[in-house]
């Protein structure tokens, strides 16, 4: 589901990728709905591909912000007027096993941020439904027997 979500270092904000072309992605910005070209030269990242640090291991971003979505219940999270300890307090009540040491408050804050702009486009789920594409393959395995 984050797959088409990248964010771009230097650039404020999440953009979704519409095209892709010979060294270039066409991206749309999430909040101002903005086309512009990303070259090659540009480090990007696809939300789908960062994990943040938890005692058993790495957890996906997509889960951590269903997680937050599940908690919150789909309401916006205030993180920059939260101090350090309130924000490792409130991300601690989501996901109770992240490690300590490695999260820091600027990783805290980019994902509220990052969760809140996803929220005013209209995102409700954060991760793809593992049971809806088992039970489309059940009916073809059916069919070969």
């Amino acid at each position: 589901m984050l797959k088409k979500i990248i964010s771009i270092t230097g650039k404020p904000g999440l953009q979704k990728i519409l095209s892709q072309g010979r060294g270039t992605l066409i991206v749309e910005d999430v909040e101002t709905k903005r086309r512009f070209p990303v070259h090659s030269r540009d480090q990007v990242v696809s939300l789908g591909d960062i994990s943040m640090y938890t005692e058993s291991g790495d957890t996906p971003l997509a889960e951590i912000m269903q997680m937050l979505y599940d908690k919150t219940g789909g309401q916006p999270i205030d993180g920059d007027s939260m101090n350090s300890e309130q924000l490792h307090q409130s991300f601690g009540e989501v996901v109770t096993d992240y490690d300590r040491l490695r999260v820091r408050d600027r990783d805290i804050k980019k994902l509220y941020k990052w969760y809140n702009i996803l929220l005013a486009d209209g995102f409700t789920k954060f991760v793809e439904d593992t049971a809806d594409t088992s039970d489309a393959e059940t009916p073809a395995e059916d069919k070969a027997e």
